[in-house]
C-alpha cells in the first residue's frame, strides 16, 4: 500500500525550526560546562545560549552574586560569570562555600566581636599564593587557596579569630596566620616534616598544623595540634591532636559552631567551649547547664594527662519569687574516668566564691579537672540556703556531663 501524501512531504524538523521558549528551559537545566559547550555546536545554540537570564543561576550558585552586586558592576551576568570564573575558577567546587562561611562570620563579628572585624586582612593575591609554594616548594590545596583568595587571615592580633580559652592562670587565644606569616613557619624537622602553621597563640606558642604530604603518619591536609611526647627521648616524637580532615571542613565546622552560637562570647571574644543541649538540670526555680573543652597544649598522652575545662551557669527563673532569692554553700562532685574509677570531692562554695541567687540572676563560673584516661564525666549537686528562710537547706542537680579527648596519633618519625 502507498504511503499517505503527507508522509512523504514531511521531514524531521531542524533545531532553526525549533521554538526558542522550550530551547531555553531545555538550556536553563544544564551546567555552565555544558552551557560553554553548546556555544560551540551551532549559530542557534551559540545565541541561545547567550541568553543573558541562563547565567544568572549560575553566578548566584557558584560566585553569590546578588542583584545588588549585579547593578554595581553594571554587566551582563554572562560577563560578570566569564570574569570571575578567569580569576577564581580553579576554586569554582569550594569558592561559594568558603565564601557564604566568611560572609556568615562576618556578620556575626559585626554584631558581637566588631573589634575583630578590623584583624582581618584582604585578600591574597594569586601571585602570591603560587610565591609561596615555590617557597615551600608544596603544593597547596585548592580550599585553603581559595579562602585565602577571599581574606588572608589576620593581623596577629588579641583576640584571635580561632577562638580563646582562658584560665586562673592560663590563657591561650589563636590568630588565622596570613600566607606569609603560615610560610616563615612551614616545618621539615622531624615530626612535623611538610606542616604548615594554620593558626598561632602569642601566649602560648600553640599552634594547629596542616600536613602538606602523607608522610610521618599523617594524611594529606589533616589538621592538627601537636605536643611533646613527654616520655619520649627524642624531640621528634610528637603526638597530635587531630581537629579537621580537611581546611573547608575545619575551617566551616569552626564558622559554624561561632555563628549558631554553639561557642559562646565572652569579653568580646570567641571562647571554644562546647554546650550539650542535652546537659541541663533544673531544680525547682533554679537551672544548671555546662559546657566543657579540651586543652591540648596541658595535655599528654605519655604520661596520659588529659586536661580538660569546663564553664557552668547557673540560673534562677526571672518568674520566681523573691523569697526563693538563695545562696550557695557548697558542692559534691563524683568523678569517673573511662575505666569505671570514681573520686568523690566536696567543698566550701565554688572557686572560692558564695553566689547570691535571685530571681532572673545569673551567675557562671570556669573550672577544670583532668583525667589519666582519655575520656570521663562528672555529675553531683550544689547546696543552697535560703535567705527569707535560713533554717531551709537544698539541693541542685549538677547534670552529668561528659569529656572526650579528640582523636589523635603518635608521629613516625
Amino acid at each position: 500500500m502507498a504511503a499517505p501524501p503527507d508522509a512523504e512531504l514531511s521531514s524531521p524538523l531542524s533545531l532553526e525550526q525549533l521554538p526558542t521558549d522550550p530551547l531555553l528551559l531545555i538550556l536553563s537545566f544544564l551546567d555552565y560546562r555544558d552551557l560553554v559547550s553548546c556555544c560551540y555546536l551551532n549559530q542557534r545554540l551559540n545565541q541561545l545560549s547567550s541568553h543573558d537570564p541562563l547565567w544568572k543561576r549560575h553566578c548566584k550558585k557558584y560566585w553569590l552574586i546578588s542583584e545588588e552586586e549585579k547593578s554595581r558592576r553594571n554587566q551582563s551576568w554572562k560577563a560578570i560569570f566569564t570574569s570571575t570564573y578567569a580569576d577564581l575558577g580553579r576554586y569554582i567546587h569550594y569558592y561559594a562555600t568558603l565564601k557564604k562561611a566568611w560572609d556568615d562570620l562576618e556578620k556575626y563579628l559585626g554584631q558581637w566581636c566588631p573589634r575583630m572585624i578590623s584583624s582581618l586582612k584582604e585578600s591574597a593575591r594569586e601571585e602570591d599564593l603560587d610565591a609561596v609554594e615555590a617557597q615551600i616548594r608544596c603544593k597547596l590545596p585548592d580550599d585553603y587557596r581559595c579562602s585565602f583568595r577571599i581574606h588572608n587571615g589576620q593581623k596577629l592580633v588579641v583576640p584571635g579569630l580561632m577562638g580563646s580559652m582562658a584560665l586562673s592562670n592560663h590563657y591561650r587565644s589563636e590568630d588565622l596566620l596570613d600566607i606569609d606569616t603560615a610560610a616563615g613557619g612551614f616545618q621539615q624537622r622531624l615530626g612535623l616534616k611538610q606542616c604548615l602553621p594554620l593558626t598561632f597563640c602569642i601566649h602560648t606558642g600553640l599552634s594547629q598544623y596542616m600536613a602538606l604530604e602523607s608522610v610521618e603518619g599523617r594524611n594529606k591536609y589533616e589538621i592538627f595540634y601537636q605536643c611533646p611526647d613527654q616520655m619520649a627521648r627524642k624531640p621528634s616524637a610528637i603526638v597530635m591532636f587531630i581537629t579537621g580532615t580537611s581546611y573547608l571542613e575545619w575551617f566551616t565546622s569552626y564558622v559554624h559552631e561561632v555563628v549558631t552560637g554553639g561557642y559562646p562570647i565572652i569579653r568580646d571574644q570567641i571562647f571554644r567551649y562546647v554546650h550539650d543541649k542535652k546537659c541541663v538540670a533544673t531544680t525547682e526555680d533554679i537551672t544548671v547547664s555546662v559546657s566543657t573543652s579540651f586543652l591540648p597544649e596541658l595535655s599528654s598522652v605519655h604520661p596520659p594527662h588529659y586536661f580538660f575545662t569546663y564553664r557552668i551557669r547557673i540560673e534562677m527563673s526571672k518568674d520566681a519569687l523573691p523569697e526563693k532569692t538563695c545562696q550557695l554553700d557548697s558542692r559534691y562532685w563524683r568523678i569517673t574516668n573511662a575505666k569505671g574509677d570514681v573520686e568523690e570531692v566536696q567543698g566550701p562554695g565554688v572557686v572560692g566564691e558564695f553566689p547570691v541567687i535571685g530571681p532572673g540572676k545569673v551567675y557562671e563560673y570556669t573550672s577544670c579537672t583532668t583525667f589519666s584516661t582519655t575520656s570521663g564525666y562528672m555529675e553531683g549537686y550544689y547546696t543552697f540556703h535560703c535567705l527569707y528562710y535560713k533554717d531551709r537547706f537544698f539541693n541542685v542537680t549538677i547534670p552529668r556531663f561528659h569529656m572526650v579527648c579528640p582523636t589523635f596519633k603518635v608521629s613516625t618519625a
